[in-house]
C-alpha cells in the first residue's frame, strides 16, 4: 500500500496525508521530494531509500528501520522517531523543528549542515556520527550517546551534555566548538585531556 501511495503523490505532487503505515518494507524507492502530512510509520523497514528533499509534518516513525537511507535536504516538523534504527542514514542539509528523537540508533549518521531548533533527543546512540557544522538552537539531550562523534565547527555554547556521553569526541584544534558548553566534572577532565592539560 505505500509504495502505491508513494507513486501516486510522485506522479500528482500531492501529499500523503493522515495514514497509517504498519510492517511495510520498501526497497530502493525514489521518494524524493514527497511531503508526509500527519503520517504514522509502524514497523516499517526501508532499505537504501531515497528521500532528499522530502517533508514530514506532524509525522511518527516507531519501531522503523531507515538504515543507510538518504534524507538529505529533507524537513521535519512537530514529528517524533521513537525506537528507531537509522544506523549509516544522511541526513545532511535537514532541518529539525520541534522533532523528538527518543530511543533511537543514529551511529554513523551523517547529519553535517543539519538545523536542530526546539528539539529534544532523549536516550539515543549517535556513536562516531557526524556532527559537523550543525546549528543547535534551544535542544534537550538527555542519555546521548555521543562518543567519537565529530562537533567540527558546530558551537555548543549553552547545550547541557551533563547527561550525555561525550568520549573521544572531535573538535577543531582551536577547541572553539567547546565554548560555553554545560559538563559534568567527568566530562571536564576528559576536555582537561582533550586540550592538553594535565590534572594532577
Amino acid at each position: 500500500m505505500l509504495s502505491d501511495k508513494i507513486l501516486e503523490a510522485k506522479a500528482d505532487e500531492n501529499p500523503i496525508k493522515e495514514i497509517r503505515f504498519e510492517n511495510e518494507t520498501i526497497t530502493e524507492m525514489d521518494m524524493t521530494k514527497v511531503d508526509f502530512e500527519s503520517v504514522q510509520f509502524i514497523k516499517c523497514r526501508f532499505i537504501a531509500c531515497d528521500f532528499t528533499g522530502a517533508a514530514f509534518y506532524h509525522v511518527t516513525l516507531e519501531n522503523c528501520d531507515i538504515s543507510n537511507c538518504i534524507f538529505s535536504k529533507s524537513y521535519w516538523k512537530n514529528a517524533e522517531i521513537r525506537d528507531c534504527k537509522a544506523d549509516g542514514s544522511k541526513f545532511n542539509q535537514t532541518v529539525f523543528k520541534e522533532v523528538r528523537l527518543v530511543g533511537s540508533s543514529f551511529p554513523y549518521a551523517n547529519c553535517v549542515n543539519t538545523i536542530w531548533e526546539n528539539c529534544t533527543i532523549k536516550e539515543c546512540n549517535f556513536k562516531e556520527a557526524f556532527l559537523s557544522e550543525v546549528k543547535f538552537k534551544k535542544i534537550s539531550l538527555s542519555k546521548v550517546d555521543f562518543t567519537k562523534v565529530d562537533f567540527f565547527k558546530t558551537p555548543l555554547k549553552g547545550i547541557d551534555l551533563t547527561e550525555c556521553t561525550i568520549d573521544g569526541i572531535m573538535v577543531s584544534d582551536t577547541h572553539t566548538e567547546l565554548r560555553g558548553a554545560k559538563v559534568n566534572m567527568i566530562q571536564a577532565l576528559d576536555i582537561a585531556q582533550l586540550l592538553g592539560v594535565r590534572v594532577i
